[in-house]
């Protein structure tokens, strides 16, 4: 099984692509269309987020399992420690190897119903993403992934507390680094730097980017990264606000200039948030030239 670093130091930069697990069958369909629809762009991962519930569980895992099995597509598995003990983690963990599965993005996962809320351990659980890192270090060779906030977690006291955790993580063996979400490629490019400034600057670091295609995915870009949106992102968004198709064509310009900075930049490839739909992550990897010869 290829490893999320290997295809990062093949294909940088490249590009990767993050769906949600379906609720039910017909979204079970629109999911896979848009992992056939990326297939042939070779993207260098995929993953599917870890959601809190067991039926939602449920559908990561078997989804996680059918693209390692039935794609040529690298699967990357999610995994949180909420609401689970370690021998659960052990042998959802276990299942993963099982299956051929063998790159794992660990996190310590929000507290149900509320990502803001008080932090609760799960009765003989674990308590830090570092803990789960080493969880499935200790379990098999596994490649590890960990998120970074661009903007610092909102449980942070600030943002040099915020760098330490994330060193920690890496520490205890995490082999690269997603950022989450944010508006502006300098949001990004300073969270590089602190990590540079601690002494991890050779740790892939891969910018988070959804393009702003609709009102709805600007709201999601505000409640996942933590930040309000800058006035330069209003002011080439908001003329739009009434007119979709505009506003599509404005996200879509914004998300294209923010990739070819971070490109420019030296990032090792930018990770794209899909909402489960295929067409504006397709049209912003086509423009930067991120998508091989034969698609």
């Amino acid at each position: 099984m290829t490893s999320v670093v290997e295809r990062l130091r093949r294909d940088s930069p490249g590009f990767s692509v993050e769906f949600f697990p379906a609720r039910d069958d017909a979204d079970e369909a629109v999911l896979w269309r848009a992992i056939r629809e990326l297939e042939p762009l070779d993207p260098s991962f995929v993953s599917i987020t870890y959601g809190a519930g067991g039926s939602s569980r449920d559908r990561t895992i078997r989804t996680t399992a059918r693209i390692a099995q039935e794609t040529t597509l690298v699967a990357t598995a999610h995994l949180t420690a909420v609401q689970h003990s370690v021998a659960e983690l052990r042998n959802v963990i276990g299942w993963y190897a099982a299956v051929g599965v063998r790159n794992i993005l660990a996190l310590r996962g929000d507290p149900p119903g509320d990502p803001y809320g008080e932090w609760t351990p799960q009765p003989d659980g674990l308590t830090y993403a570092e803990e789960l890192v080493r969880l499935c270090r200790e379990l098999g060779d596994f490649c590890v992934g960990v998120s970074a906030s661009t903007y610092g977690h909102p449980r942070s006291p600030d943002l040099d507390t915020d760098t330490k955790h994330l060193v920690s993580k890496i520490r205890a063996g995490a082999d690269y680094v997603i950022a989450q979400l944010f508006f502006r490629p300098e949001d990004f490019l300073r969270l590089r730097d602190r990590l540079d400034a601690a002494g991890c600057g050779d740790v892939p670091l891969l910018p988070g980017l959804m393009p702003l295609t609709t009102k709805r995915t600007l709201a999601k870009t505000v409640e996942l990264s933590g930040a309000d949106v800058p006035d330069e992102v209003s002011r080439r968004l908001d003329p739009y606000l009434d007119d979709p198709a505009a506003f599509r064509s404005a996200g879509i310009d914004l998300a294209t200039e923010t990739g070819a900075r971070l490109l420019a930049e030296g990032v090792p490839g930018l990770h794209f948030y899909t909402l489960n739909r295929s067409k504006a992550t397709r049209e912003v990897v086509g423009r930067l030239g991120l998508v091989p010869a034969r698609a």
